[in-house]
């Protein structure tokens, strides 16, 4: 009997999954993998893992109870399980970040067979370069054309059966992380993603392009935690999409995901070094006590807290509010951007490294694309515009409850505004965009004229 292990990374799923097609073509039986990774464990943060445990028992589910959940290092326990199953290949989805391809080097280098079969992504990171020389993009725009001329495969076939052996108990070894008090993460595993996605384009994807910038209602997808764990693949997504400009945006949404990959697999040290080093020169201010006012939502800015405080209960924000409150950290109270990117990578469910390093770097003017350092957003115009009733900042600011409309947006302007205890503003937005501007100029960066607010 021809045994193959499918070892489970960033693909917790069956549906379209062409690596565990592949191994259920060579193979008889395939023993499902999934290894605790110590060092990935340490670095993440409470929501995370305990979404990865409740993914993982999904995904167990959906094998029939057949995963293996090893803790250890890769080569030691694959090793152990080709000589316990007779497997001679291991089959996995490729994947580009550093820290990934340099375990799969390590593994492949021990003599063990992997053998790679698709990846995360709808077109592998390197793939989209400009014809005209084959270099990589910088601007998401020509990149996103040149993204949907090369195009990608047609979801996968879910696979009709899976032979996997029974584990013994020892293999069984399922991490138990809870979420902390106090928080509510959104349900993980396959299943659940399938069903919001299904939710999604039955509710919200034709009028996803007026309405996923409201933070207030339900309208964007929700796909990014599913997404990070490969819970669902972007080919599944992006299949069955038309040429409606709601279908078009949601397509180039998912489109930055793949550009950042990209930009990351260029620029390997990008997810913690400048994409335009010129910004290291800039005068910033070190992390205190308005540091600790961001992190806990408490700046007096409504829709900045409410962001803020949706991220520490859910471990997820509005992509929006991601940029108000990184421009914010940036430009209102001068703090470098890896600041706020570490905070996010400890409190999201979603966390990726290339979307949300770069992410953080385009709102902070220091990464590719159109959007200048002196683009700053101003957090009260920002709510008005996107949570003009105020219910989104009335859900998790309820010390502003009282307000309505408009009003909730600058409290300081009633005289019952801060009467259950909201703090006071701990900057004037105003200043600090002035002082934003001034140390642009320091190093040699000339605003426009007239930047916009």
């Amino acid at each position: 009997m021809k045994r193959s292990i499918v070892w489970f990374r960033r693909d917790l799923r069956i549906s379209d999954h062409p690596a565990l097609n592949a191994a259920i073509e060579s193979s008889d039986e395939v023993i499902p993998l999934f290894i605790l990774d110590k060092q990935q464990i340490s670095e993440a943060g409470e929501k995370l893992l305990a979404y990865m445990s409740n993914s993982l028992r999904a995904l167990d589910e959906s094998l029939g109870n057949r995963l293996h959940i090893i803790e250890g290092d890769q080569v030691v326990v694959i090793k152990e399980l080709m000589e316990l199953y007779g497997a001679t290949e291991v089959h996995i989805s490729a994947e580009p970040e550093r820290y990934g391809a340099q375990r799969d080097a390590r593994v492949a280098a021990a003599g063990i067979n992997l053998i790679s079969t698709g990846s995360p992504y709808a077109v592998y990171p390197g793939r989209v370069v400009k014809p005209s020389d084959g270099t990589p993009y910088k601007v998401y725009t020509p990149f996103y054309k040149n993204w949907c001329i090369h195009g990608w495969r047609a979801p996968a076939p879910t696979p009709k059966k899976i032979d996997a052996p029974q584990p013994p108990e020892k293999y069984r070894a399922f991490p138990d992380f809870k979420a902390p008090a106090g928080t509510s993460i959104i349900a993980a595993g396959e299943a659940a993603a399938l069903k919001r996605f299904a939710e999604f384009k039955k509710s919200a994807l034709d009028s996803y392009d007026e309405n996923r910038n409201f933070a207030g209602i339900d309208g964007t997808s929700k796909m990014s935690s599913y997404l990070k764990f490969g819970e669902i693949h972007p080919r599944t997504l992006l299949h069955g999409l038309g040429d409606s400009k709601a279908h078009d945006t949601f397509r180039k949404e998912i489109a930055w995901r793949e550009f950042y990959a990209d930009v990351l697999f260029h620029n390997p040290n990008t997810d913690t070094e400048y994409y335009a080093p010129r910004f290291k020169e800039m005068r910033y201010d070190k992390p205190g006590e308005q540091f600790k006012a961001w992190c806990e939502g408490r700046t007096g800015f409504p829709f900045v807290d409410a962001a803020m405080r949706q991220l520490l209960v859910e471990g997820w924000m509005h992509n929006r509010t991601r940029m108000v409150v990184a421009s914010f950290l940036v430009k209102d109270l001068h703090l470098e951007w890896q600041h706020g990117e570490r905070f996010f990578a400890d409190h999201l469910v979603d966390y990726d490294p290339a979307s949300n390093a770069h992410g953080w770097q385009w709102t902070a003017g220091t990464g590719t694309d159109a959007s200048p350092y002196y683009r700053v957003f101003n957090p009260i115009e920002q709510g008005k515009k996107f949570d003009a009733d105020g219910n989104y900042i009335r859900k998790y600011v309820p010390e502003l409850a009282h307000l309505s409309g408009s009003d909730i947006h600058e409290p300081w302007l009633y005289l019952d505004g801060y009467s259950n205890g909201y703090p006071e503003r701990i900057v004037d937005h105003a200043v600090e965009r002035v002082e934003s501007l001034e140390r642009l100029k320091e190093i040699k960066i000339e605003p426009p004229p007239y930047p916009s607010a």
